[in-house]
């Protein structure tokens, strides 16, 4: 009798034991370190903060720094490297990013640049690496990156007053310029040819914070490009802008020389009033053509200056 009593209290003790237990299982197996929705809609979820990142993307460095964060591996690029990342690992350039090179540095996290190296996903998921595809075009583009990137390294605070003090640096430079609406256009030369700019390329998104009319707003985007619309010479004339920006792919003097050139051969083009007043200005590339990320309040100011000297 005495055994039997044994064994029960035994089994009540095992049992009381196990259901104590249960709970932090539980909220183990559940907890995680943060949940991030990526730019193409994937929820990604880390159990721990990532310590080993590599990026695609040399614009996606300074943010990440500026909350804390740092990397094992990153592109080539002849701009945009913070001094901290100098040293780190190339993985290529962004348009070649080495696959090999990138799983032999053994990330926990690759961070990829959207519409151009999602291509890697598949590639780093069978390697059982995490990935992040990220956008970093638009003002709201780096703001929203800022915040992921804040909460994969834990400083949350860090990123809400850097959001704070671009918000006020750009709300300073709209305020301290009259408020007329210009209406401006902005062209973009390549070896290729010519293009417009839309609303969602950097230049296009920079003149709506100043208050600005882009003339190709509401143009059918290029098939390519969802941020250009096709090049009209006649359709420019008859939109006649106010201030023509022009962004480049290629070396700004032999740029400028062409551009000139090209309106110079044209009677059609002095009727245009950016022409006209001298009112073409050229942006510099490493602003308007690649995402300034925590420097878009200069980006803004650049182009207001210009304006408004």
């Amino acid at each position: 009798m005495k055994k039997i009593w044994a064994l029960a209290l035994l089994t009540a003790l095992t049992l009381a034991l196990t259901a104590c237990g249960a709970p932090a299982a539980q909220e183990s197996a559940s907890g995680s370190y943060a949940t991030i929705t990526d730019d193409n809609g994937r929820t990604v979820s880390f159990d721990k903060k990532p310590e080993r990142i590599v990026v695609t993307s040399a614009s996606f460095l300074e943010p990440l720094y500026a909350v804390g964060g740092e990397v094992v591996g990153r592109p080539d690029s002849k701009s945009k490297i913070p001094d901290a990342a100098k040293n780190v690992t190339s993985i290529g350039r962004v348009y070649q990013i080495d696959a090999e090179k990138v799983l032999s540095l053994t990330p926990d996290l690759v961070i990829l640049n959207k519409g151009m190296n999602e291509k890697l996903v598949e590639t780093l998921a069978a390697n059982n690496v995490n990935t992040l595809v990220l956008d970093m075009k638009t003002y709201d583009d780096v703001k929203r990156e800022i915040g992921i990137f804040a909460t994969l390294t834990g400083e949350k605070e860090k990123g809400e007053q850097l959001t704070s003090k671009m918000d006020a640096d750009i709300a300073a430079v709209r305020a301290s310029i009259p408020s007329d609406k210009k209406r401006i256009a902005i062209i973009h030369s390549t070896g290729q040819g010519l293009s417009v700019q839309l609303d969602g390329s950097i230049a296009g998104s920079i003149a709506n914070m100043l208050g600005w009319e882009n003339t190709a707003s509401g143009m059918t985007a290029l098939d390519k490009n969802p941020d250009a619309a096709p090049y009209s010479m006649e359709t420019l004339v008859a939109q006649n802008p106010d201030i023509i920006f022009v962004t480049s792919m290629g070396e700004e003097a032999e740029i400028r020389a062409s551009m000139e050139a090209m309106f110079a051969e044209s009677p059609a083009w002095q009727s245009v009033a950016a022409i006209r007043d001298g009112r073409v200005y050229y942006l510099p590339q490493e602003m308007f053509l690649f995402s300034p990320g925590i420097e878009y309040p200069e980006a803004v100011k650049y182009m207001a200056r210009l304006v408004y000297p």
